[in-house]
């Protein structure tokens, strides 16, 4: 799977899904800094890439609508801290597998994984 990891997730997010053989590009490594939402969504679904981020904005099935994009999944997290924030990712990386992500909205928590069609 391809994803692209927004510039408010730690750099190690990309390394963590490389490590275990997705394809993982960073809003930095892009030069894609302070772009607007619509202009990173656009990019994604053209590099048909899942945005991973915890910009709430992203949740809004209004704005977004499943099916409306390539995929997207919104870290709703107490706790943002890098170690927190990556314990988080690691856990749900299996789901990948096991679960649709493209024209998905996923919003994951501490506790669960809704999946948005």
């Amino acid at each position: 799977m391809k994803f692209k990891i927004d510039e408010n997730l730690p750099a190690e997010s990309s390394e963590l899904l490389r490590s275990i053989g997705h394809d993982a590009l960073t809003i930095i490594d892009q030069k894609l800094v302070g772009k607007s939402d619509e202009t990173i969504l656009k990019i994604c679904d053209a590099e048909e890439r899942v945005l991973l981020t915890l910009d709430l904005d992203f949740s809004d099935i209004r704005s977004y609508p499943p099916g409306s994009h390539f995929g997207i999944i919104v870290l709703r997290l107490y706790r943002q801290d890098k170690s927190h924030v990556l314990a988080v990712l690691e856990r749900i990386t299996p789901l990948f597998e096991q679960e649709e992500l493209r024209h998905q909205l996923w919003i994951v928590d501490e506790d669960r994984v809704r999946i948005r069609s």
